[in-house]
């Protein structure tokens, strides 16, 4: 099956449709012209603009809207062949909107590409104030009508959230695509655990990026073209000296590596400087000082990294006055993949950009797109391989217990009381073709191929075979009664579909380190329904060697239909290996999971699942 946006009563005019009755009325020029402006304390930015072109080939006349793309990963993909130019990362948004009628700006921010500067932390404050000062810039030109929009991929996307909280007047809509909300609980600490993606391959990218290590480079997806010409210069840089200077100065930019180990728990801040913590680094931190006449379209997908597609909802959910829409689909970051099992192809169907172009069209220009007949939410649901849409988050209200029993057995009512001992290895891994993977670039296709085999490591609990098709649709919250032979542990629970013939498909994932049992978070800036562990240092506390502790943590979203005499399977390890640290280091744990009576249990948005 595919991901395309046929399925009917979905949307009342589909992307397909949408992009159909928009002819492009201009051309795309040849090459940008590009300039540096300078911030207030004289750092030099690199920009490109792409203007509309008439059909003669010379630049439109008149003034359009702006879509601003801010990218640490180069302004502009060139390689040494003249006639090649496939962006994977900015030339998508030159090639699709510019026809439509809108200036393209795409900008190296500080410490990148042709950016002077140095980068001090993942998304640093300074770019945010630079930000403004772009979108005043902007404005300034004779080309601007003085509207202002921004989207992008990941760092991009986080990147529009930070443009607009800066409150410029010219900001009227942005669309955040597959971007975080808060990076400890999202990104950098999911679960309370280190991810060793992204302290590890990340990281590795990043430095050869800023530093022009093309070898280095050749290792990874987007940027193992061997013809790949690294950061391009501005036009008044015709001997590339100031560029090479701008790439000497990166060579002082932040490590991620090292930086994010200083900050363990929610709200640390670095050793060497108190107000320095993720939460300022964070969009979510400032995403309330968004005006409400600003418009916001969330866009993540179920198999977004660890913890985007949460970002998605929960920004969905704080920011409620702000004509916001929220779509979900079978993607992984980026939506690179659609990674149903059931897809037709490795790619996705699903016209992404003619939604966005939609979304501009009417609150950038003012057309009549009939978006507003349209519902807020569409989600994509696996197995049913559908469309669907809904008028809020979560769409399926009803909460299903499933109780782990004897016999390894998962069931509707508590059984008597009792235990399972299960021997914490930390060699077990969910393995190498996750949804974890993309996150660092990895050009992974087919996911999670070896499931049925890597169960046989995990402690399982089974469902008696469904008698109908079911629905689950949102988060699967774990209320874990545990004890463990050490002072800490990890928890990673698996949601798996056992179809009838034994094999078995990963559904989602969730995790929590158990020394942040402790609190839930309410922040105002992270609304969510489902639990949010607050992983600060105040909250933490270690385990009682042998004494049960509840833990009580949400998995990551997702909508998938279990089939009629399918298995629904729960299961837990105490490891993923190559994404997460040991926990203890160097000290398995032997772990008791207790069931009956308010012991443990799991809580499942499910419902009937229509056909």
């Amino acid at each position: 099956m595919s991901d395309h946006d046929g399925t009917p009563g979905a949307w009342k005019i589909r992307p397909t449709d949408y992009l159909a009755s928009c002819a492009p009325a201009y051309d795309i020029p040849v090459r940008p012209f590009s300039v540096y402006v300078t911030m207030r304390d004289g750092c030099r930015i690199a920009v490109d603009v792409y203007l509309p072109q008439s059909r003669d080939g010379r630049t439109a006349a008149g003034q359009f809207p702006t879509i601003a793309i801010f990218t640490p990963y180069y302004r502009r993909f060139v390689t040494t062949h003249a006639a090649e130019e496939a962006s994977p990362n900015c030339g998508r948004y030159r090639d699709f909107f510019v026809p439509h009628g809108y200036a393209v700006i795409v900008v190296d921010v500080r410490g990148t590409g042709a950016s002077f500067g140095t980068r001090d932390a993942l998304r640093s404050p300074k770019e945010r104030d630079d930000y403004h000062e772009i979108a005043e810039w902007i404005v300034q030109q004779h080309w601007s009508d003085g509207v202002i929009g921004a989207t992008g991929i990941s760092y991009l996307g986080a990147a529009a959230v930070f443009l607009a909280s800066t409150g410029h007047p010219a900001v009227r809509a942005i669309a955040p695509l597959f971007a975080v909300t808060d990076i400890y609980t999202d990104q950098l600490y999911v679960g309370g655990m280190l991810s060793t993606v992204w302290t590890g391959r990340y990281d590795e990218l990043m430095v050869a990026l800023d530093q022009d290590d093309r070898p280095a480079l050749a290792k990874f997806a987007y940027y193992g073209n061997p013809r790949l010409a690294g950061p391009q210069p501005v036009d008044e840089d015709a001997d590339g000296s100031q560029l090479a200077q701008a790439i000497q100065q990166h060579r002082s930019n932040c490590r991620l590596n090292d930086l994010a180990r200083e900050m363990p728990f929610q709200h640390d801040a670095a050793l060497h400087d108190p107000e320095l913590t993720l939460d300022i680094c964070s969009p979510g931190y400032y995403a309330r000082r968004i005006p409400d006449s600003v418009a916001v379209y969330s866009i993540s997908g179920w198999y977004d990294g660890a913890g985007y597609s949460n970002s998605a909802i929960t920004r969905f959910l704080t920011l409620p006055k702000h004509q916001h829409r929220l779509l979900l689909g079978p993607w992984d970051h980026g939506a690179r993949s659609n990674v149903s099992p059931w897809r037709e192809n490795a790619g996705s169907d699903f016209l992404l950009l003619a939604e966005v172009l939609r979304f501009f069209d009417h609150h950038l220009r003012g057309v009549d797109t009939g978006l507003e007949r349209e519902a807020p939410v569409h989600y994509f649901t696996i197995h049913d391989e559908k469309w669907q849409a809904a008028d809020r988050w979560p769409p399926v209200r009803h909460i299903h217990r499933l109780y782990p029993a004897a016999g390894a057995a998962l069931v509707p009512q508590p059984q008597a009381f009792g235990s399972d001992i299960y021997q914490v290895d930390f060699s077990v891994s969910s393995g190498t073709q996750t949804r974890l993977e993309r996150l660092g670039a990895a050009a992974v296709e087919n996911y999670y191929p070896d499931w049925t085999e890597r169960q046989d490591s995990h402690l399982r609990y089974d469902s008696a075979p469904l008698e109908a098709p079911a629905e689950l649709t949102g988060h699967v919250v774990a209320q874990l009664m545990l004890a463990s032979s050490e002072k800490d542990a990890a928890a990673h629970v698996y949601l798996t579909e056992v179809l009838a013939d034994g094999q078995c498909r990963y559904v989602t994932e969730g995790s929590l380190r158990a020394l942040h049992r402790e609190g839930l978070s309410r922040s105002p800036d992270y609304v969510a329904t489902w639990p949010v562990n607050t992983y600060d240092r105040a909250s933490a506390r270690l385990m009682t060697p042998g004494e049960p502790a509840r833990l009580v943590f949400s998995l990551l979203p997702v909508s998938w239909t279990f089939a009629q005499g399918s298995r629904i399977r729960i299961s837990l390890t105490g490891s993923d290996a190559g994404h997460a640290p040991q926990v203890p280091h160097g000290r398995p744990p032997r772990l008791e999971i207790l069931r009956g009576p308010d012991a443990t249990w799991f809580e499942l948005p499910l419902r009937n699942a229509s056909r």
